[in-house]
């Protein structure tokens, strides 16, 4: 009897241990702050070993590359940021609701939303490591060495300090994908197939950033004559990258795993997803109503868009409960002159606009 007893407390631990793993996420990086690397001894563990959210994984890599953690929480916030924008005036707009799971239940869910989540955070990841070794921050990379693109004229001088996107993007493998490498479920199982729903997420962010990579020249010469130019590789603008992960998300594919452990298409009339497009293997929960047990905040409260049609419309924003009207005072500057030399002086000036929120 004791010894039933000793196996049940076992697997209660194990499972209770499991659920809290799944909850957290190296994106609470974002939420808490990141100490820098002069900030600690190289080597600590107690540093490695006190970041919320982390796997065992990714805490042996945070050992070795503790220099690598506030861009890590940096990438995280700019991939967060992003998915606010890119969701601002749908009703499920990416809130962040506590420093430990950020974006609560609803990521336990793997949704369309979920599935542009990991996208956007683990592109956000590629973005700034790629960026802090071109900036000379990390000890281990430094500026990119992509060879000369083939169609670059032979006049033109490759060689300036390029973002290093290869690094960024291998780090960014390393990291990121190692929560998900680190399960084990049994072939074939739901939890199986989350697994590499969020592993297919990540591959199709990380190749947003490295795809939408591009050269970049300046000019030399007298009085800005151009007779050379010397150019490198260059990351794109990260809204770029939200706006290309936001279409791969509204033609996102519906997976199931198979019972060997494979996500297959649910409707086998479409084409197979390539490694750049992302997937999802359950139906969107209602994110009209808050719900404890989705994490769906609901939209109550909601500004909306009186005389839109879309998706920030009253009509659909507010799911047909109806909207209230308010008024407010904005502030804006207004009457703006230049001034000789060199400044531009503005008036304030305030409107009364109209307002509505959901009900």
């Amino acid at each position: 009897m004791p010894s039933l007893l000793l196996l049940f407390t076992v697997a209660l631990l194990s499972s209770w241990t499991q659920l809290l793993t799944e909850a957290n996420s190296w994106w609470s990086l974002a939420m808490n702050p990141v100490q820098r690397p002069e900030m600690f001894i190289i080597g600590a563990q107690p540093v490695c070993s006190q970041l919320p959210g982390l796997s065992p994984g990714q805490r042996k890599l945070c050992q070795l590359y503790q220099e690598h953690m506030v861009y890590i929480a940096e990438g995280a916030k700019t991939g967060i940021r992003e998915c606010q924008h890119q969701f601002r005036q749908r009703r499920w707009n990416c809130s962040t609701v506590n420093n430990t799971s950020v974006f609560g239940r609803v990521m336990q869910i793997g949704s369309r939303e979920t599935a542009f989540t990991y996208a956007v955070s683990a592109a956000g990841v590629v973005n700034a490591i790629s960026r802090a070794c071109r900036e000379g921050e990390l000890s281990t990379c430094g500026c990119s060495r992509t060879a000369r693109p083939k169609d670059l004229p032979r006049d033109w001088l490759w060689g300036g300090c390029g973002d290093n996107v290869e690094y960024g993007y291998r780090f960014a493998k390393e990291f990121v994908d190692a929560q998900e490498r680190e399960k084990n479920y049994a072939k074939g199982s739901e939890e199986q197939g989350r697994v590499l729903m969020n592993l297919q997420n990540n591959e199709a962010g990380r190749r947003a950033v490295y795809k939408m990579a591009d050269v970049a020249c300046k000019c030399h010469g007298v009085s800005g004559s151009c007779s050379l130019k010397t150019c490198w590789l260059q990351l794109a603008e990260f809204r770029k990258v939200g706006d290309q992960l936001k279409e791969k998300y509204d033609s996102a594919a519906a997976m199931r795993i198979t019972r060997k452990g494979k996500l297959e298409l649910v409707n086998g009339r479409f084409n197979p997803p390539t490694p750049e497009d992302l997937v999802y293997v359950d139906p969107s929960p209602d994110y009209c109503l808050r719900n404890e047990t989705t994490g769906s905040l609901g939209t109550q409260g909601r500004l909306c868009n009186k005389t839109s049609e879309g998706m920030d419309g009253c009509e659909l924003m507010c799911c047909g409960r109806g909207y209230d009207q308010f008024k407010s005072v904005q502030v804006e500057r207004c009457h703006c002159r230049f001034h000789w030399c060199c400044f531009v002086k503005c008036k304030k000036c305030t409107e009364i606009v109209d307002q509505y929120i959901c009900k």
